[in-house]
């Protein structure tokens, strides 16, 4: 069974991070812009090779030309990617996410640009030979409780104005459901994804019943009793503490904004006279205001954001505007 090296530098208090950027999830608290639990196991290029090769169906053990290519400390219109790296001639761009984001293929699209403009920067892109650049593949690990297919694809043509037959630009992104009880085939071609998996509802189960740092506690100690990500928690164990709580914490403070978002949409739309608009807004993930303010965030649009949930007629505005494109976010 795979599991995770020890890092070099194991952290031993929970105000320790790796990076400097400074992230509010709303509620007031802070923090610096910390690795999740699954950017922390799959950093390791021996751990990152055991997932590569169980969706893959492959069986390579030398990491010596797997490149690490993720921008740390770069994060681009709010997107920070988890894991980015080249290897066997394709550049691979691997994302975990609680919430399913339609706009995955949008935000892939610019991500991978940036790692592209890094690799050829030195290239002259008018000379007559033809320069090569690795084979992109995006894939997104969902691990979410909402209701999710066991394996999507999103497309970036679904979000073009003007649909084509054959888009001049397009981009697909495999989403994998990787919670227990989806995709047997590959948490059990990948022991780490399939321990992470089962760490992660081991946290969900005690925090129904137990304070939240207690319960994330007490899964670690469980896990590591059980042998499930045993090395990796026992060597990382304050600070998998540390980031588990921020990240269940932000996983509760996001529903619960997307309940208030929706039952102000609601409201919005029922003012607006916006039946079909309605109807969307009801239906389970048909989150209209929360749709449209994820749509300003992926693009960047912060004071505009804030101007929606702070202006009343401009959010009615907005509103009665995506409800005329037929449901899709401005």
């Amino acid at each position: 069974m795979n599991k995770t090296k020890a890092s070099k530098n194991t952290q031993t208090t929970q105000d320790k991070t790796n990076t400097s950027e400074t992230w509010t999830n709303g509620t007031g608290l802070q923090r610096n812009y910390k690795d999740t639990i699954f950017r922390m196991i799959f950093r390791e290029k021996e751990n990152l090779l055991s997932l590569y090769n169980a969706l893959n169906g492959t069986t390579y053990e030398e990491t010596d030309s797997l490149e690490i290519t993720t921008l740390d400390n770069a994060v681009y219109m709010n997107y920070k990617n988890d894991i980015s790296f080249v290897f066997d001639f394709e550049l691979l761009l691997y994302e975990h996410q609680s919430t399913c984001n339609p706009n995955m293929p949008l935000r892939d699209l610019l991500y991978v640009t940036r790692v592209l403009q890094n690799r050829i920067k030195d290239e002259n892109l008018y000379s007559k030979s033809l320069i090569k650049i690795p084979t992109p593949r995006f894939v997104v690990f969902y691990n979410g409780t909402g209701s999710q297919p066991e394996r999507q694809v999103l497309y970036l043509s679904d979000a073009f104005e003007k649909k084509q037959d054959e888009p001049a630009l397009e981009l697909s992104v495999i989403v994998y459901n990787v919670n227990l009880g989806y995709n047997h085939e590959l948490l059990n071609a990948c022991c780490l994804l399939k321990e992470y998996a089962q760490y992660v509802a081991q946290v969900r189960a005690y925090a129904e019943e137990l304070p939240l740092r207690e319960a994330v506690e007490k899964a670690v100690d469980n896990c590591i009793k059980n042998n499930i990500l045993s090395d990796f928690l026992a060597k990382n164990r304050a600070e998998a503490i540390a980031v588990s709580i921020f990240e269940y914490d932000e996983e509760k403070h996001i529903k619960s904004e997307r309940k208030e978002w929706r039952e102000i949409g609601y409201r919005e739309g029922h003012d607006a006279g916006r039946e079909e608009g309605l109807a969307a807004g009801r239906e389970e993930g048909g989150d209209t205001l929360a749709v449209l303010l994820q749509s300003l965030t992926a693009a960047g649009k912060t004071e505009e954001v804030n101007r929606v949930l702070l202006d009343s007629d401009y959010r009615k505005k907005l509103l009665a505007s995506y409800f005329q494109k037929e449901n899709s976010p401005v």
